[in-house]
């Protein structure tokens, strides 16, 4: 019997929709809250779980008590042992006592649920004394200790319980969010965990765009190309990254760097907007999405521009979604990956799509 060790932070992921760029602290949680923010993580941990539960061989679960996994097991048929606290508010403390009792109940292998705050909390316990893979709920995760999505997450689980797959030393990393937000990107490693290792279903840490003369020049001529591309009386959604900023810095527009903002007639007419200001902008108009993937990870959509919802892709049209991307940038990156939490949306956004790399030049990628 294998078992596995299973928590949930319930609030992980609740600040993208919203524009808050992260939930750590309860001042933004409440924020987050009062600008109508939905939790995300039930949802996504059930959709492990459920993965899980198709291939389910002789495991076990141990869970967090009530919101922090219990009620997803139940939801899902599962049998389990509670070993924490039930809490109707929870904290970092809670997770962390969770990941201490799990050690020490000597789980093949624990799975969180949350972002790279998550991740901290459990490698402030375990460091890389026990097998651990987070299914990716929160909104920055650059971290390489994450799944590509939750069904991912239970089949790289259950892979590595019956000796498919080994283990290596992930990096845990993670941003300053008061620094995030003012549009300033600040990343530090915090250490390493053991992770299961299947390169094509776990993420890579996130690398940042270099800024050579090069690929300054590459950056320019991508930006000039959609410019002349733009059309009158269309609301363009201009997602995060520097990529995407060039654009605005070419029209003499100042953009959010780690915000999306909304171009109308080449100017910005709502700055580092939530998933209802978009809604709200674009309701009987004409729209288009601009997206550059995340480096290294090759991520368009479900992370750090969740306010990009399946709600507003929808909105929008799959056939109105424009990728720009350097070309160091697709050198680095195999294909392009969506996880919006949306299943169905997910498998539609599947497929080949031309991404623009320079002016007027484009590359037919796969998103997988």
């Amino acid at each position: 019997m294998k078992t596995i060790g299973f928590v949930v932070n319930p609030i992980a992921g609740m600040g993208g929709a919203v524009g808050l760029k992260g939930t750590d602290g309860q001042e933004i949680l409440k924020k987050a809250i009062s600008l109508g923010a939905k939790a995300i993580a039930p949802a996504r941990a059930e959709e492990f779980l459920s993965e899980l539960k198709l291939m389910k061989r002789g495991i076990r679960l141990i869970a967090g008590s009530g919101i922090m996994g219990e009620e997803e097991a139940k939801n899902q048929g599962f049998s389990f042992l509670v070993i924490s606290e039930r809490k109707n508010i929870t904290t970092a403390e809670d997770t962390k006592a969770f990941g201490k009792s799990a050690y020490e109940k000597n789980v093949d292998v624990l799975v969180f649920c949350g972002g790279d705050g998550t991740a901290r909390d459990i490698l402030d316990v375990v460091d890389t004394k026990m097998p651990v893979l987070g299914v990716p709920t929160g909104v920055k995760m650059q971290s390489a200790v994450f799944a590509v999505n939750p069904r991912a997450a239970a089949r790289i689980v259950m892979r590595y319980l019956f000796n498919e797959i080994p283990l290596r030393e992930a990096e845990v990393m993670d941003v300053d969010e008061e620094a995030y937000r003012r549009g300033e990107l600040s990343s530090k490693l915090y250490g390493y965990m053991l992770v299961p290792y299947e390169p094509r279903l776990i993420q890579t840490s996130k690398l940042a765009s270099p800024s050579t003369e090069i690929e300054i020049r590459n950056q320019a001529g991508i930006a000039i190309y959609i410019i002349e591309e733009m059309k009158k009386n269309v609301i363009y959604v201009v997602g995060p990254g520097t990529t995407t900023r060039t654009i605005a810095d070419l029209l003499d527009e100042k953009k959010t760097l780690l915000g999306t903002d909304l171009f109308l007639n080449k100017k910005i007419i709502a700055h580092d907007v939530n998933e209802k200001q978009i809604l709200k902008n674009i309701e009987e108009k004409n729209a288009k999405i601009i997206i550059t993937p995340i480096g290294g990870q090759g991520f368009i959509f479900g992370r750090g521009n969740q306010q990009i919802s399946p709600v507003v892709i929808r909105k929008v049209g799959v056939d109105n979604i424009i990728v720009i991307a350097t070309k160091h940038k697709m050198r680095e990156i195999q294909n392009l990956r969506v996880d919006t939490g949306d299943v169905e949306l997910d498998n539609e956004l599947k497929g080949n799509i031309n991404v623009i790399i320079d002016y007027r030049e484009k590359r037919t990628t796969e998103i997988e």
